[in-house]
């Protein structure tokens, strides 16, 4: 039975990479031929991949201008440290916090209000606050991801801890588990799961904060590379640097699917 599961769950992942793979395939295709008529107007604004594609090997993979460029190796891997950075401390903060209110009645009652009234701030509203207190650095990028997160998760980590059966914690007590090992065996072991699918479904919000925060002034990283392009008025960087930020939040979603499905396994 678990061997006929596993061999449709692969023809399923098969499935769905080929199809995914012929639909971006085929828009890649559409917007190529709309682009190959240099008359077009569209060309101008939004060119083929064929036109902006070729910037980042004559750069020789580098953004920006003299002392300032950056290598786009570089502004990946900056861009990816301060999203990882400010996720983490957001999931390991929200996690501790959600178990510390709900160890008191009155802390639900008082703190999980305000926690409603924080959670729906888009991320980026925190940028100017951020820039005025951090000013242009990697401390304003991780604290807008950050802030963007933490609300959410913390108020889901309560929720999940309320879901638990409370026969699990009956049986654990019966089984002669005090208090801490009933949280550190059956609460914690429920909650992380759920919290961490969220976590993932935040992403998308956590990256476009930071992407936001990148926007601001700093001199690597994603955001830095639409706005070079901008900057410059040019096209095709603008278009390249949205291309890198979609495959590379592309990438990063699967590797949190992956987390999960690894290390969360009981709940997948």
């Amino acid at each position: 039975m678990n061997l006929k599961r596993l061999r449709l769950a692969g023809a399923k992942s098969s499935l769905s990479v080929i199809c995914g793979t012929l639909s971006c395939l085929i828009v890649i295709g559409i917007w190529e031929w709309v682009g190959s008529n240099p008359a077009n107007p569209i060309t101008q604004v939004l060119p083929p991949p064929s036109k902006f594609l070729p910037v980042l090997f004559e750069s020789d993979f580098k953004i920006g201008l003299g002392s300032q460029s950056a290598s786009i190796y570089q502004s990946v891997f900056v861009t990816l440290v301060r999203v990882f950075t400010g996720m983490a401390i957001a999931f390991i903060g929200s996690v501790l916090c959600g178990m510390l209110i709900s160890l008191s009645k009155w802390s639900e009652l008082f703190i999980l209000p305000i926690l409603g009234l924080m959670a729906p701030i888009a991320p980026i509203a925190w940028v100017p606050l951020a820039l005025v207190v951090f000013g242009i650095s990697n401390l304003t990028a991780v604290f807008i991801v950050f802030m963007g997160v933490f609300f959410t998760l913390t108020i889901a980590t309560v929720a999940e801890i309320k879901r638990i059966p409370e026969n699990l914690l009956i049986t654990a007590k019966n089984l002669g588990g005090n208090k801490f090992n009933q949280w550190r065996m059956v609460i914690l072991p429920a909650v992380l799961p759920g919290v961490f699918t969220l976590l993932r479904l935040n992403f998308i919000a956590a990256w476009m904060a930071v992407l936001a925060a990148e926007m601001t002034g700093l001199r690597d990283g994603l955001g830095a590379v639409v706005m070079t392009g901008r900057n410059l008025f040019n096209s095709n960087l603008i278009l390249l640097g949205i291309c890198i930020i979609g495959i590379t939040g592309f990438a990063v979603d699967r590797l949190l699917l992956l987390i999960q499905q690894k290390f969360f396994w009981w709940r997948v």
